[in-house]
């Protein structure tokens, strides 16, 4: 039996957007290592579909951004499993626009979904996992673009700036707690958010190009699960994944926040086929 196998084993996990990409390919991870699987997604549809295929797996129709509705979630897995070692705050959407034609309601559905969407699950479930006798943990799915700028995706760059700040506070206040905190910060993941990804203004003529780079060099989400997977089992704070391409970006953010921004205004540049 692997490691990765020793620790899934027996776990009783919840993954939220669990219906398609980075979070579907978790909740398979997670199942193949032999945890339950509570597969949550706004698309009820999917969310069946992938617990379907586990072996030991419920489905969930959940909207994040309703309060009551994560509460309602956090009621149903204790009622049938009595604890949850593993919870993944995953759901999330992309937005990528120009900051001047970014409209206020697009900020608003960002911060609903991707930010109190995690908030949510937080004050769901914490709670009820600090009662817990054995470790725990909560992994909040942030971004590279929560480390490192992001030109034309200042909203979403925003938002998920955000989620780890909150999540690096909340492993700070729980450091002395049997509850850890892991952050999820992905790449270019070839996933199906490119196709749903809301744009406005002079950004959206530059969508079908934005796909057509995340297709062809995106990694696979199941790379990012197999990464996050073993660091949740190391106890690390956070997970880059691909490791070597958010790695660089944050490491030369950290150095330089010009020569970031530069690379970053070249790099997006590349994914459009446009010259910023």
């Amino acid at each position: 039996m692997s490691r990765l196998n020793q620790f899934c084993a027996g776990k009783v996990a919840v993954v939220t957007g669990a219906g398609s990409g980075i979070g579907r390919a978790i909740a398979q991870a997670l199942a193949l290592n032999g945890a339950r699987v509570h597969c949550a997604d706004i698309n009820g549809e999917a969310a069946a579909a992938v617990a379907a295929g586990l072996p030991d797996a419920q489905e969930h129709t959940l909207d994040v951004s309703d309060a009551a509705a994560v509460g309602a979630l956090a009621d149903a897995v204790y009622d049938r499993d009595r604890r949850v070692d593993l919870l993944f705050n995953n759901a999330g959407i992309g937005h990528a626009a120009l900051m001047a034609e970014t409209e206020l309601a697009d900020w608003r559905r960002l911060i609903d979904i991707n930010l109190m969407g995690v908030v949510h699950g937080v004050h769901a479930f914490l709670p009820r996992m600090l009662k817990q006798s054995t470790p725990s943990r909560i992994v909040n799915t942030a971004s590279g673009a929560g480390l490192f700028p992001h030109p034309r995706m200042a909203t979403y760059t925003a938002v998920k700036h955000a989620v780890v700040g909150l999540s690096t506070s909340l492993a700070a206040e729980l450091e002395d707690s049997k509850v850890g905190v892991t952050i999820l910060c992905p790449g270019i993941i070839n996933t199906a958010i490119t196709h749903h990804i809301v744009t406005s203004g002079e950004t959206s003529s530059y969508r079908a190009q934005a796909i057509a780079y995340y297709e062809k060099n995106g990694a696979s989400p199941d790379r990012v699960a197999h990464d996050l997977l073993n660091d949740v089992r190391r106890n690390k704070l956070f997970c880059l994944s691909p490791r070597t391409q958010v790695g660089v970006g944050w490491l030369l953010y950290r150095m330089s926040p010009r020569l970031a921004i530069a690379a970053m205004r070249g790099q997006i540049s590349k994914v459009l086929g446009v010259r910023d």
